[in-house]
């Protein structure tokens, strides 16, 4: 299984609800980090644990799958059924084609401030169409 093959199963399994299917695409020693807040999950049976008592799962949207060889990145939109977005940034580290360490994290979109707009352009969300190395 390729890197990309791995992240693009690891989503399947989040928006199937298959907490058990993650099996297949993570190492039992696997850790994963949520730096913001300031977690560290480590083997599988923590990472069944926490995933398997979430409220509700994600549907994840991948906005852009890079990476090369061990290391992957992917951006998604992370929706939990409330109506109250997430934007998500995910680094893979793997081993053997399997996730051995993911680091994610989360921000809530929010909007740009009047004073630089004479700089900048404003971008629209483009799913699934995001140029080289993407999923689109």
């Amino acid at each position: 299984m390729s890197g990309r093959d791995t992240v693009e199963a690891l989503v399947a399994t989040l928006n199937a609800g298959d907490v058990k299917g993650m099996d297949d695409v993570f190492h039992e020693d696997a850790v994963m980090e949520w730096p913001q807040s300031g977690e560290r999950i480590v083997g599988g049976d923590n990472r069944r644990a926490v995933y398997g008592s979430f409220p509700q799962l994600p549907t994840v949207t991948p906005r852009r799958i890079v990476g090369e060889g061990d290391l992957w990145v992917a951006e998604a939109d992370l929706d939990y059924g409330d109506g109250d977005p997430y934007q998500a940034v995910f680094i893979f580290e793997l081993r053997d084609g399997r996730i051995a360490k993911e680091t994610a994290y989360w921000t809530k979109p929010f909007p740009a401030p009047e004073w630089r707009a004479q700089w900048v352009e404003a971008m629209r969300p483009e799913h699934g169409h995001d140029g080289p190395g993407g999923v689109g």
